[in-house]
């Protein structure tokens, strides 16, 4: 369903151009404005408006190809959260489908990873889905962790690694579990570019460039997210087609 009236931002407008005949960009449109709304006034450490993470998580999604309540609740993730929104607002304005995604998402952020040992990082992920109940809740998650990855430079350097290490042992695998090939590559790539005192700004963007051309082929639940990907518990949504773990330490 398309728009002339939509209003977008300039990167997930352009995300969303070629697929105007199977989103509604009503829809996301209006998602984007409260988003805004709701953030205003609020900045990641970076001085960037917080809206804007929100905005880069969307256009991930959109560039795999999301549904239109996948990338309206991307957008809207944090409002809940960080704003007076409420779940009620958003079922009565995106309908609940949107408002559980966020529920989800919200209730996820409150959870604690402490252990990298890999039976204790099994155990967690399991704990995350198991929590998140719907599989778009886990697929926003990973581009959430996937933007915050990319945006990582103005923590402080044991942030930067514990985050990395949480991203390394917990995210990369999820994202291989539900078939998404190019956040799993990018996921990966990170940690290591932190860890090593030689990388520059620049091999980083090769890495980003890389990935991004391997998101493009993602097979699986980013695609169809009717099918539950092999993650037991975890039920799919109706449309075609996841602080702190770092939780909001994560936020920047």
């Amino acid at each position: 369903m398309t728009s002339t009236a939509a209003i977008l931002a300039p990167e997930l407008a352009e995300a969303v151009a070629a697929q105007r005949d199977r989103l509604d960009l009503d829809v996301l449109s209006r998602a984007y404005r409260l988003s805004a709304q709701a953030h205003q006034g609020q900045k990641r450490l970076s001085g960037d408006d917080f809206v804007s993470h929100s905005v880069a998580v969307a256009t991930i999604l959109a560039e795999q190809q999301m549904d239109t309540t996948t990338i309206a609740a991307a957008l809207l993730h944090d409002v809940v959260e960080d704003s007076n929104v409420t779940l009620e607002m958003l079922r009565r304005d995106f309908g609940n489908e949107v408002a559980d995604l966020v529920d989800g998402l919200t209730k996820i952020s409150t959870l604690t990873f402490r252990s990298t040992a890999e039976e204790q990082a099994e155990n967690y992920r399991k704990l995350l889905m198991s929590v998140a109940r719907d599989a778009r809740v886990i697929i926003i998650k990973l581009a959430d962790r996937l933007h915050n990855m990319r945006t990582l430079d103005p923590l402080p350097p044991e942030k930067r690694k514990r985050i990395a290490l949480e991203t390394r042992e917990l995210y990369a695998p999820l994202a291989h579990r539900f078939g998404m090939a190019g956040v799993k590559a990018e996921l990966k790539t990170w940690p290591s570019s932190i860890s090593s005192p030689r990388t520059t700004s620049g091999s980083r963007a090769r890495s980003k460039r890389g990935a991004s051309n391997a998101t493009g082929r993602s097979s699986g639940c980013a695609r169809r997210s009717r099918m539950s990907c092999g993650a037991p518990g975890l039920r799919a949504g109706k449309s075609s087609a996841g602080r702190r773990i770092s939780g909001r330490s994560s936020r920047r």
